[in-house]
């Protein structure tokens, strides 16, 4: 068997302090330190989750809250990926536990459920960022340490993202903290409480609970534990398949419990997505993508620095997970940004890195004297540095968490306040599908009716969302022949254009309107979105 490899990285002064375990005294959750940096990035959480307005990516709502709305009220849609199993209920369970203490407190008001989901998503964020500043000092030293909550605070992409209810956040959140505990990723000169692998193992296990494509960060970790432990059969026979088996043994039982039936969802997601590329249906990528376009924007200009923190602290393990992430990912042909989030802090604690060297201890000559206009000089790289980080950032954050289609979320927000007094009998969503959030905003048991998308299993045949961008006016004429009528009709500006006259036949009027987009993603622009109702009503 061989030993567990040297692994503490040796750092010059022109880097950053070698590697000091007085710092790593400082571990437990009562020291000030630790203290004062969760409860600044708690704060800045929950403020970061109320100014994000914005909508990203369906799943936040229809795969998350959506159901946990249905779950705790009883009422709620469930998208085509609950009916073939491929989605656990872990994820959705937590926040129906948060909507039934809001419904015990009858705090369960437009209000709160709008906002609550990411507030309590932002506790966990926190912990996230706790964790990353932790890793850090383990890995390197407490400067390098705030440079990577620096870092992790100000990359906008993170503060965008991180807040939201999508499973991608909590796994992120998940793989900082497994990563800490680790004994592969920590220098040996590290102190490692025992049990620390098996609180690895049981959070990893979690996070593949959640979302199974986890498993390819995990596979690179665990294959690298299993090449440094001494106690390899222990490792596998006494760690790995007990913490694993327990973990997805309660998964599987909560998902007998919600969906009646035993449910295997690990294997129908990987049958599903892997086997059948059934992702393939919402649209593809070149193999690249992630490398020239999707992961260079989610680091944005953390990237020069983030690149020289891998080449100059050569800590090749973590270098090596973004890479193989990356790698993995690009195999598939259906590709989000959101996919490879759980890699994002680790490339912004390799910018912390860098910035801590530029701005770090120097010697100036052999007699070691510290030179002072070296010293000026470096600090002063190290200020442009950061503005130059915090310029590029911090507006594109606000920018995207604020403006950037907002619009979907505004005209679910407003219904759900007419909804609450009253005013609304039913809605008609002539949108592309799960453009706008559902009844987990509107929290009103109202007839609501959006196009369709299933994927379906004759190839090349269009949904109803996508006949409806075909041919607008066609469809919609089509479609009323056997309609209720609605009380309300959301669309876009740029289908209200095509339905005119379609809606002034039917006795529509416009009612509201709200901004959503100065640019187009990947369909025409969607400048507005517009709220009709029938005269009279």
């Amino acid at each position: 068997m061989k030993q567990r490899k040297n692994l503490d990285v040796s750092l010059t002064d022109n880097t950053t302090t070698k590697h000091n375990p007085k710092t790593f005294k400082n571990n437990n959750f009562t020291h000030p330190l630790l203290k004062n940096v969760f409860n600044l990035c708690l704060f800045f959480r929950f403020v970061n989750a109320l100014l994000v307005q914005t909508y990203f990516n369906p799943d936040e709502h229809w795969q998350a809250l959506e159901v946990a709305h249905k779950i705790s009220f009883g009422y709620g849609h469930l998208t085509w990926e609950w009916e073939k199993g491929i989605r656990s209920y872990l994820h959705p369970v937590i926040f129906a536990t948060l909507y039934k203490v809001l419904a015990f407190f009858h705090l369960d008001k437009p209000w709160f459920m709008i906002r609550t989901p990411r507030l309590f998503q932002s506790t966990f964020s926190a912990f996230g960022d706790l964790y990353l500043f932790k890793l850090s000092q383990e890995i390197f030293d407490d400067r390098v340490a705030k440079f990577t909550i620096f870092a992790q605070l100000t990359n906008w992409f993170m503060f965008f993202c991180i807040t939201r209810t999508l499973s991608n956040s909590l796994e992120t959140v998940l793989t900082i903290v497994s990563l800490y505990y680790w004994p592969c990723i920590r220098p040996s000169a590290s102190k490692i409480s025992r049990g620390s692998r098996k609180w690895a193992l049981a959070i990893a296990a979690l996070a593949c609970a959640i979302r199974p494509t986890s498993a390819i960060t995990w596979i690179y970790i665990g294959l690298l534990e299993l090449y440094l432990t001494r106690d390899k059969l222990k490792f596998v026979l006494l760690e790995v398949i007990p913490i694993g088996t327990l973990i997805l043994g309660l998964t599987f039982l909560v998902d007998r419990w919600m969906y009646g039936t035993w449910v295997l969802v690990p294997l129908n997601f990987l049958k599903f997505n892997f086997l059948s590329s059934g992702g393939d249906y919402y649209g593809t990528h070149v193999w690249h993508w992630y490398f020239t376009q999707g992961f260079t924007v989610m680091v944005f200009t953390f990237l020069p620095f983030s690149l020289a923190g891998i080449f100059k602290s050569k800590q090749w393990k973590l270098s090596g997970l973004i890479a193989w992430s990356l790698a993995i990912y690009s195999l598939l042909g259906h590709k989000e940004f959101r996919f490879v989030l759980p890699v994002l802090p680790i490339a912004l604690m390799f910018s912390g890195y860098w910035l801590a060297t530029i701005g770090g201890p120097d010697k100036s000559n052999s007699r070691g004297k510290r030179s002072p206009s070296t010293h000026e000089r470096r600090s002063a790289k190290l200020q442009v540095a950061v503005l130059f980080l915090a310029v590029s950032n911090i507006p594109m954050a606000f920018y995207m968490s604020m403006v950037h289609q907002r619009g979907t979320e505004d005209v679910m927000n407003y219904l759900s306040g007419e909804a609450y007094k009253g005013k609304v009998k039913s809605i008609l969503f002539f949108t592309p599908c799960h453009a706008t959030p559902y009844y987990s905003t509107l929290h009103c048991n109202v007839s609501m009716r959006f196009l369709d998308c299933t994927p379906s299993e004759e190839k090349g045949a269009l949904d109803e969302s996508d006949q409806f961008l075909v041919d607008p006016a066609g469809f919609a004429t089509e479609f009323a022949k056997n309609w209720s009528i609605p009380s309300h009709i959301v669309l876009f500006d740029s289908q209200e254009q095509l339905l005119k006259d379609f809606l002034a036949l039917h006795s529509f009027e416009e009612i509201k309107r709200f901004f959503h987009a100065h640019f187009k993603v990947d369909r025409e622009l969607q400048a507005s979105v517009a709220v009709y109702t029938r005269k009279g009503q």
